[in-house]
């Protein structure tokens, strides 16, 4: 049973990765709304699964799509934070369910399953372009790109999560 989870989160990381650098970087609509579901890997992590190593896989993870995108490091700082927040988005956005470890993100209500996801998408594009405009006096662009491009991928994460996850019998 453990080494099919393994199987499992190195075929989504691969498949997340290629998806992200072959197709998703190279749309870019209006100038500003890009689309990112790397952060999915990170989103449907096992929820019993090592903290720790969730937050090295996320390091590289964003060190992967930052070698391809030529980006400096940006992704990896984003990914590591949102990995490092992820137990605290967890507890508020499920409660006790987490707290039991009977969860399972994509059985969860689609209430709090939209929160989650939200969160963690808005908290990863705002320090993402924060990085990336990296000035000030762009603020209502940061703001923008963030909600802009936090709303197609939210919309798309979610999608992917509804589309791959096993229906309960």
């Amino acid at each position: 049973m453990l080494n099919n989870i393994v199987i499992l989160n190195v075929v989504r990381f691969i498949v997340l990765v290629l998806t992200q650098v072959l197709l998703l970087n190279h749309v870019d609509f209006l100038g500003y709304i890009n689309t990112y579901i790397y952060i999915l890997f990170i989103i449907v992590y096992p929820i019993t699964g090592n903290k720790s190593l969730l937050i090295f896989i996320s390091f590289l993870l964003g060190l992967t799509l930052d070698f391809f995108s030529d980006t400096g490091g940006i992704h990896a700082a984003a990914s590591v934070l949102i990995a490092y927040l992820r137990p605290a988005i967890l507890k508020y956005s499920f409660g006790i369910s987490y707290e039991y470890n009977t969860l399972k993100v994509s059985n969860a209500e689609f209430g709090q399953r939209i929160l989650y996801v939200v969160s963690m998408v808005f908290i990863h594009h705002l320090v993402l372009f924060s990085l990336e405009i990296f000035n000030v006096n762009h603020i209502l662009l940061i703001l923008k790109s963030t909600l802009f491009s936090g709303s197609f991928s939210t919309i798309l994460i979610l999608s992917a999560i509804t589309i791959f996850s096993k229906k309960p019998k």
